[in-house]
């Protein structure tokens, strides 16, 4: 029976992904205070002939927290086995992952902030000493049983670093976030993807993709996918300033990366709430997207840009966002951002 044809893209997708992703700190462009600070644990780790201290990897989506963990895993020499905070709903699951690896492993957890507390409390020996117990049975018949687990490496990515509680911040030796890239490095970025895709591109051709990029590595990548079809079809599988201009305006990306929701959203607050400010789950309903994800995916761009800004009573569009949308901003709206 053929797999469905939605199987198939995401195979596809997730084939690129791995074909784009780098493996090695050599290869890892940006990020470069972190990067010294994980190579300079690794090769410390590596002189003593010990594990890797658990990391805790932060900082908003796409900006290669899973990537570093695998080029950790790669730089010891260990397997890494990966999994995420929400599907792990019962100790017995953390267990069996535990139980499984072996000296030096490093276990991914993603989006570690969203794990269950009844989970989290587990790891806290399992991290510090390396044990975990397990009860069996219930009642009367209740006993623990305690597991020596050999020393891994845990490597937790959250996009929440506030939500962490801080017993399991406190268990992690080296701790990290990661930022927003500048448009400099992304075209390095765009231009070493571009190749490995076998896709010619000029200087201005990955410039542009890396400045609509919302100064995030997946979004770059994504974005020069969508370029190079253009110019497969349309300007001989060559990607100039002009190619990807024109490509990246049909997709609804201007030129300061501000993408259809981003401009719905400020859209939204502008006129629908004149400017604000509007709460978080009044905005999320009325653009029709998660609270969630406006939170973590359009919010932090959009305020580190300089088009909104949070306050007490909730988001206020400004100036900026106004002359964005072309309209005038008003002097009423003023006392919302303190000016």
């Amino acid at each position: 029976m053929p797999k469905p044809v939605t199987e198939e893209l995401n195979q596809r997708n997730a084939s690129l992904d791995n074909r784009l992703r780098p493996s090695s700190f050599g290869d890892f462009i940006g990020q470069e205070k972190v990067r010294e600070r994980l190579l300079l644990s690794v090769e410390a780790a590596r002189q003593r002939g010990d594990p890797l201290d658990h990391v805790l990897l932060s900082g908003p989506p796409g900006l290669g927290k899973t990537t570093l963990c695998y080029i950790l895993g790669e730089a010891m020499g260990v397997q890494v086995k990966v999994t995420s905070g929400p599907i792990i709903d019962k100790p017995a699951d953390l267990a069996g992952l535990l139980t499984s690896l072996n000296r030096g492993d490093v276990l991914f957890i993603d989006e570690i902030h969203r794990m269950q507390r009844t989970v989290e409390e587990y790891l806290y020996s399992a991290m510090e000493d390396f044990v975990i117990d397990i009860m069996i049975d219930q009642g009367a018949n209740a006993r623990s049983i305690r597991l020596e687990l050999p020393r891994f490496t845990l490597v937790g990515a959250t996009t929440r670093a506030g939500l962490i509680s801080a017993p399991l911040r406190s268990r992690f030796g080296i701790a990290a976030r990661l930022n927003y890239y500048v448009a400099e490095e992304l075209e390095r970025i765009v231009h070493r993807s571009a190749r490995l895709l076998d896709v010619g591109i000029d200087a201005d051709g990955s410039l542009e993709i890396a400045r609509r990029s919302r100064g995030t590595p997946r979004i770059a990548n994504n974005l020069l996918r969508r370029v190079r079809d253009y110019a497969q079809v349309r300007a001989d599988n060559h990607i100039t300033r002009d190619v990807a201009d024109k490509a990246l305006t049909m997709l609804d990306i201007d030129a300061a990366g501000l993408d259809e929701m981003d401009k719905r959203i400020l859209e939204t607050i502008i006129v629908k709430f004149n400017g604000g400010p509007v709460g978080l789950g009044s905005l999320a309903v009325s653009v029709g997207e998660e609270s969630d994800t406006i939170e973590e995916v359009y919010e932090p761009y959009l305020i580190q840009e300089g088009y909104l800004k949070r306050t007490q009573k909730g988001r206020v569009a400004t100036p900026l966002a106004w002359q964005t949308l072309g309209l005038d901003f008003p002097a009423s709206a003023q006392g919302e951002l303190g000016l």
